[in-house]
């Protein structure tokens, strides 16, 4: 498991995307991996090629910050 991680976070590398945090969870989901991509096609991708393999839920996370900025 940890070496198919590791062969996965490199491969995520390659694709233009930073695994930001990496968390082994108790509950609903196994681990939760929050990462930054540049643009949804690049998640959507990596998303396909893991299809069947895990299940996964993507969430778009905004910056407090420009979300503050979004309301004012």
């Amino acid at each position: 498991m940890i070496a198919n991680t590791d062969k996965l976070k490199e491969k995520l590398s390659k694709e233009g995307i930073k695994v930001l945090s990496h968390y082994w969870t108790l509950g609903r989901y196994d681990d939760v991996v929050i990462i930054e991509a540049p643009d949804e096609k690049a998640m959507l991708k990596v998303g396909l090629a893991l299809a069947g393999t895990v299940a996964t839920e993507t969430l778009v996370a905004i910056p407090r910050k420009e979300a503050v900025k979004l309301l004012g």
